[in-house]
């Protein structure tokens, strides 16, 4: 197994001490910010894989399929227990959770098709604005400008999930017309 796909899993993996951090009573300050780390230590071998994977010829079917699994099994994660805790709205969670399951499908009716969809620009900045949400949503600091900050870069994530969506929707359109 090379180190792209020993990546994915290790994402995969950090999951669970993730949501354990974030949803066990009585762990205070330390819980969250061993979920922070933890969060932010499995969006960097997102990062990481990917680039590593491409640089040095190493992308396999494996990754492929994974890789993005991974990457929607972490943010879902982080969002339902966010929701659980009263520091996100179920509607927003819902509709990010929605674009992911969309685009999902639409990737795998295209591979049906021999038809590989490429992340988009505006998946990317998405992914960012999400993990950058994400973050901000579990420290939660107690400031007025911080919330509010916090609640700009949470309507920020929310405004490229839809723009994200639409732009693979549209590009990807005839993806549909092509089932028999």
């Amino acid at each position: 197994m090379n180190l792209p796909n020993k990546l994915t899993i290790l994402r995969m993996i950090l999951i669970v001490p993730f949501v354990i951090c974030m949803l066990v009573p009585g762990l205070g300050n330390v819980g969250m910010y061993a979920s922070v780390v933890l969060f932010i230590i499995a969006s960097l071998t997102d990062l990481l894989d990917g680039k590593i994977a491409r640089k040095y010829n190493l992308v396999t079917n494996f990754g492929k399929f994974m890789d993005p699994l991974a990457d929607k099994l972490l943010v879902a994660s982080a969002l339902i227990c966010l929701t659980a805790q009263g520091r996100l709205a179920a509607w927003i969670s819902i509709i990010i959770i929605s674009r992911e399951f969309i685009i999902s499908g639409f990737r795998l009716v295209a591979s049906d098709n021999g038809i590989v969809i490429a992340a988009s620009y505006w998946g990317k900045f998405k992914t960012t604005f999400q993990m950058i949400m994400i973050v901000m949503l579990i420290l939660n600091y107690d400031n007025e400008m911080y919330q509010i900050c916090a609640v700009i870069v949470t309507y920020i994530a929310l405004i490229l999930t839809l723009v994200s969506l639409a732009d693979y929707i549209v590009k990807n359109k005839d993806v549909l017309k092509e089932q028999k």
